[in-house]
């Protein structure tokens, strides 16, 4: 059949405007997640997977699922117009329709600081160890290095289903019987950006970036005798839990981590067989049956699977929180006992003690001239010394004071390095007050806190030619008082529930020494081209996978133990006072932290290993918990793939959760009818499992309020044998006070021997 001229043009005219249409289609969708009601699958298909693609069919010729899901959810991720949405939503057995959430990453002396060097034989033998599987979601694991050397270990442990996935830079080969298991997982991110660009990054399970080797090295590094980060923090570098196996799951990347990637990771993780998952990651807050994280942590958790997540980098900010569902082990950040000073000396002889990771060459040590970046910059914001905010001319040869905030605090080096500057005295604001993090910067410098910082610039305005010089100061140890909780991690209350006291814990996560990728410098920047097998950094992405490596001790030691026993252990034994009896300090303020700061306190992993008790809790706990929240039968099911209908003759109550912590919310004096001087009472019912020897257990309880009285019935609980269980009851009795005001106390049951310690946080909102 021959075709006319014109019959051709009309064609590509037709071509043209169909592909135009369709390209317009495209850019306008977005990705989904679409969780099914597998138990109504229609007797008409074969299989769950043939009515998943017969539903997406129906209301879309060119959408593809991205990820099916079979454990910690039940449906697929797909793209789909608002339009195709709406159609789908009506479809039958469809639970929900959730839009793409885009999360990001929150990101050693700490084994000797944890009591773990000097306490060895009280941990389980190694063969127990290494039987247990911890799983990163992260960024991916560099591979070959001393940190995943397998010398001594067994064969891979049976349960095992897990792979060793082949792609750039990335080989069968590359996994070994320590690093067992490594896949990655980028549909959902290609689905919005286009295709990975491999020159940046690889498509793979190799890590570029470092942050997920340093994560997976801290939950469960091999001990690494020499190691150092350019000769600071000197010594052995090991996980913390050195036997047991580690599982890779890439699902970050340059543009973020996407929420279907993640779901698919949890659902391979799951399936592969992995005993702890570590999610360094954070995103939105949710209600549970919509938020992925949650929704994934509620299947590994009812397999028997820990899940830790880190609280968050929000601080000092009140409810700035995320990972919270109590289902979830919620990891907020405190400080070692080590340091790394740098020494700011001035023109008038005044001396400042900052931090710095430098390691070049220093500078002479004479004083050279002091600028501030707010007058050697040509933007209203110079003073945080952007990129290509600062003059040249005015800088080169001089030392610049840069405030911290806008930008990375080593990319404001990188800023005064390439205008010609020879140092940089970086300085907090109202926002960071006294709290010192240290970087590998790439010129001499010394991050100080506010109060110095101010001093400085004092000097600076009063003396005509000021001048300055910078020093290092190498590794200090033993500095007090240590721990403190850290300015930037994330701080309660609880914004999706107040009932529940997040975060759970606090662990080690300012200065973290661990293993890096060889792919980039220990900056992260493209122009820092050192490379390092180690690197310093900080975030409450290195707090939660010391307590994710913690757990798979925990596991290895009482494999019968729940992840809530687990949990329990970590939280009732944690201290949240100084050998003084002063409280732990907060940096920010520079006075005593509380529970909306710490939790339950500071981890103590000797101590957790024999609690005495357990607050445990089953899955139909948090069945009841959801039902506490009025939660549909439908919103249960989204949130834990489970048929279940709350009974309308219960009375549900969330503080009556087997939690080990407690958080009170109680009337102020305008909520109340009868205003100022109104008491209300709330009764939180609580069951302790024995894990100890038999015995007697007396309950204390101190406070900070005359507010609220406390009673416990009863006030002694006997335990004749191991698992036995017990209940008890509190009751608060609480004046009616101001919206915004908080207060703490503290719950404790001892036989002598354990501590079994609850902290209390009440509200009057």
């Amino acid at each position: 059949m021959k075709f006319s001229l014109l019959q051709i043009s009309l064609l590509l005219v037709f071509c043209y405007v169909y592909a135009a249409v369709e390209e317009k289609n495209q850019q306008f969708k977005k990705t989904y997640v679409i969780h099914m009601d597998r138990s109504n699958m229609p007797a008409s298909f074969d299989d769950h997977f043939q009515w998943y693609d017969s539903s997406l069919k129906s209301v879309s010729d060119s959408a593809a699922m991205l990820y099916t899901y079979s454990n910690v959810i039940h449906g697929f991720s797909t793209r789909l117009t608002v339009e195709e949405v709406e159609l789908l939503e009506k479809q039958p057995g469809i639970l929900a329709v959730l839009p793409e959430v885009i999360y990001e990453l929150h990101t050693t002396r700490t084994p000797e600081f944890l009591g773990l060097g000097k306490s060895e034989a009280l941990f389980p033998a190694s063969e127990a160890e290494s039987e247990v599987i911890v799983g990163v979601l992260d960024t991916g694991v560099w591979p070959g290095i001393k940190s995943f050397d397998d010398t001594g270990l067994g064969p891979v442990p049976k349960g095992w289903k897990g792979t060793c996935e082949v792609g750039k830079n990335f080989s069968s080969s590359s996994c070994n019987k320590k690093l067992i298991g490594a896949r990655f997982f980028s549909k959902g991110y290609e689905a919005a950006f286009g295709p990975i660009e491999e020159a940046a990054e690889s498509k793979s399970p190799r890590d570029d970036d470092g942050h997920g080797t340093h994560t997976a090295t801290t939950a469960a590094g091999s001990a690494v005798s020499g190691a150092s980060l350019f000769g600071y923090a000197t010594g052995k570098a090991r996980g913390m839990a050195t036997q047991a196996r580690v599982a890779a799951y890439k699902v970050c990347w340059l543009g973020g981590c996407f929420s279907s990637d993640i779901v698919a990771a949890m659902d391979k993780a799951v399936a592969d067989g992995v005993n702890v998952i570590s999610m360094s990651i954070g995103g939105g807050l949710t209600d549970y049956y919509r938020d992925t994280v949650a929704i994934g942590a509620f299947s590994a958790m009812e397999q028997g699977i820990l899940v830790s997540c880190s609280a968050g980098n929000g601080g000092p900010y009140s409810g700035s929180l995320s990972n919270v569902a109590p289902w979830i082990t919620t990891v907020g950040a405190g400080t070692l006992d080590r340091d790394f000073p740098a020494y700011v000396t001035l023109g008038n002889g005044k001396n400042f003690t900052g931090v710095s990771l430098y390691s070049g060459k220093p500078l002479s040590g004479s004083l050279v001239p002091l600028v501030h970046a707010a007058n050697v910059s040509n933007t209203t914001t110079g003073n945080l010394c952007l990129n290509g905010s600062l003059i040249p001319a005015k800088v080169a040869g001089k030392i610049v004071i840069c405030d911290r905030g806008g930008n990375a605090r080593a990319q404001k080096g990188m800023v005064v390095k390439d205008a010609g500057g020879l140092g940089m005295i970086l300085t907090n604001t109202d926002d960071f007050g006294e709290e010192l993090v240290a970087d590998a910067q790439l010129l001499p410098s010394a991050a100080v806190g506010q109060i110095a910082g101010d001093m400085i610039k004092k000097y600076l305005s009063s003396d005509p030619k000021p001048t300055a010089t910078i020093a290092s100061g190498g590794t200090h140890l033993g500095i007090r008082p240590s721990p403190v909780v850290a300015a930037f991690s994330s701080r309660g209350p609880n914004p999706i529930t107040p009932e529940i006291l997040k975060p759970d814990l606090i662990a080690p996560g300012v200065n973290i020494l661990a293993a890096w990728t060889g792919a980039i410098g220990p900056t992260g920047m493209e122009s820092d081209a050192r490379h390092v097998d180690f690197n310093i950094i900080s975030g409450t992405s290195m707090s939660c996978p010391h307590v994710s490596g913690l757990a798979a001790l925990l596991k290895a030691a009482h494999p019968e133990w729940s992840p809530a026993a687990i949990k329990s252990a970590l939280m009732t034994t944690a201290y949240s006072t100084y050998e003084n009896g002063g409280t732990i300090l907060d940096v920010a303020t520079g006075h005593a932290s509380t529970p909306f700061d710490y939790g339950a306190g500071h981890v103590d992993p000797v101590a957790a290993l024999d609690p005495g008790l357990v607050y445990d809790a089953t899955v139909d706990d948090y069945l009841g918990f959801l039902c506490a929240l009025n939660y549909s039968t439908s919103q249960i099911k989204l949130a834990t793939k489970r048929d279940f209908t709350c009974v309308s003759s219960k009375v549900y109550s969330l503080g009556n959760l087997n939690y080990p912590s407690f958080a009170v919310p109680l009337e102020t004096a305008s909520s109340s009818k009868g205003g100022a001087g109104v008491t209300s009472t709330v009764k939180y019912t609580r069951t302790l499992t024995n894990v100890g020897a038999s015995a007697t257990y007396k309950v204390s309880m101190s406070s900070e309020t005359q507010s609220v009285k406390m009673l416990v019935e009863p006030e002694s609980l006997s335990f004749s044998g191991p698992y036995e269980k017990k209940s008890y009851t509190v009751t608060f009795t609480a004046s009616s006070k101001p919206s915004g005001t908080t207060s703490f106390a503290r719950l404790q049951w001892s036989d002598g021997k354990h501590v079994v310690n609850s902290p209390i946080a009440f509200s009057w909102t």
